[in-house]
């Protein structure tokens, strides 16, 4: 069976259960015993992406084939396996504090990242969506950011797009073209909380 490529995408708060664990759980060692999918790309600032860190982490003990990819933005670092102990131990050290770190089998990094300036997770949602054969999304199509007071775009408040939106509508683009991509949207009628 050919090698397959996951990305997770969610909203940034989720209203975690043990329902939703269950399903990605399922949805993940779906992908891993029958898909096929060894390689799974993570974003970053999400909830949903924690969730699915931990799950892909547990899975990866019996399933040894497995890499997780964090897909990188400019001001983010992922912390290789072999790095982890190290530096879990001088933040300890500086901080007086138990830290705890993802650790990653390698990171990845678009080149047009360099010049996305604020839409570099918009660009960064892209890249992974076209490097996957699977998304696997977190996508509540009734949420809303927070509206902002002041902006450059509007006079008084301006309502952002929610980035999971729009890497959902993006990746439903890439589905009706040349590439086949199958999109698995875990939300299911429940309650996202606002940032």
């Amino acid at each position: 069976m050919e090698s397959k490529v996951c990305c997770f995408i969610g909203h940034r708060k989720i209203e975690k259960s043990v329902e939703l664990t269950q399903r990605v759980r399922a949805v993940i060692n779906d992908l891993i015993e029958n898909k096929g999918a060894t390689t799974f790309l993570f974003g970053s600032r999400s909830e949903f992406d924690d969730l699915c860190h931990s799950i892909v982490t547990d899975l990866q003990k019996n399933n040894p084939q497995i890499k997780r990819i964090m897909y990188t933005c400019r001001s983010e670092y992922a912390c290789m396996k072999e790095e982890k102990e190290e530096r879990e131990r001088i933040a300890r050290a500086v901080t007086k504090s138990d830290i705890k770190y993802k650790d990653y089998d390698g990171a990845m990094m678009s080149d047009r990242l360099w010049s996305a300036g604020k839409a570099s997770y918009v660009e960064r949602n892209q890249d992974m969506i076209n490097e996957s054969d699977y998304c696997v999304f977190y996508y509540n199509p009734e949420y809303q950011p927070p509206k902002r007071k002041y902006s450059k775009r509007s006079v008084g408040d301006y309502q952002p797009k929610s980035g999971t939106k729009v890497a959902f509508e993006y990746a439903n683009q890439k589905k009706q073209g040349k590439k086949e991509i199958t999109i698995i949207n875990l939300f299911v009628g429940g309650r996202i909380k606002k940032s």
